[in-house]
């Protein structure tokens, strides 16, 4: 049985943006990219945030819809640094034909970037959420 739709897509992501160069360069030169952060994980990095999946069938095609959000986490002053970052994922992924285990993604898009400085005054965080249509193989 093929992985979810949602992990799947999550997997795709993933793979995708631990594979940008600049991107990795723009988080410290490694790729940092979590579903689960590991504790002490220096800033800047990326973490995965609420996924939503819903039913996108038609009277003939099993779809799903998906709502992915990413977080780009940084202790730099000011927003520049989430912002570039944003931009970077923004860049990866938007319209992107990623391959995905068991499914088809139809499309992926870029819905919007929030940007805001966290409640100890010295984090910010740029959510990124996406919006991508899947069906299965």
């Amino acid at each position: 049985m093929p992985a979810s739709a949602s992990l799947a897509l999550q997997s795709a992501v993933v793979a995708a943006l631990n594979a940008n160069a600049a991107l990795t360069t723009a988080t410290g030169g490694t790729a940092r990219v979590y579903d689960d952060v590991p504790p002490k994980t220096p800033y800047p990095y990326l973490s995965l945030g609420q996924t939503i999946e819903r039913d996108w069938s038609t009277g003939s095609d099993d779809g799903r819809e998906h709502t992915l959000t990413l977080h780009v986490w940084s202790r730099m002053p000011g927003r520049k640094q989430v912002h570039d970052i944003a931009a970077l994922v923004r860049a990866t992924l938007h319209q992107s034909a990623l391959t995905l285990d068991g499914h088809r993604l139809i499309n992926l898009r870029h819905e919007f970037t929030e940007a805001r400085r966290e409640p100890d005054n010295e984090t910010y965080r740029a959510l990124v959420r996406f919006r991508a249509v899947t069906e299965p193989i």
